[in-house]
């Protein structure tokens, strides 16, 4: 999420954590995690892909940030 946009799972579990005496966690900002395969020929494809699928679908670019990371698959 972006910064400016609130997020109350973060905050209750903020809250939660402080009950629990986690003092020093001082803030929770709770997102989501994607992990795509891709059959690409290079990374840079494989990358443009990916930017590709979040501009268009997979992220809402006015509440969230993201980030891609390509890896060689295992």
């Amino acid at each position: 999420l972006r910064p400016a946009i609130l997020d109350p799972q973060g905050k209750a579990t903020h809250h939660a954590l402080q009950s629990l005496g986690f003092n020093k966690i001082n803030s929770v900002r709770i997102g989501k995690y994607m992990e795509l395969q891709v059959a690409a020929n290079t990374k840079e494809d494989a990358e443009v892909a990916v930017r590709s699928a979040c501009e268009k679908l997979l992220a809402n670019p006015v509440m969230e940030d993201y980030t891609v990371r390509v890896e060689p698959a295992m």
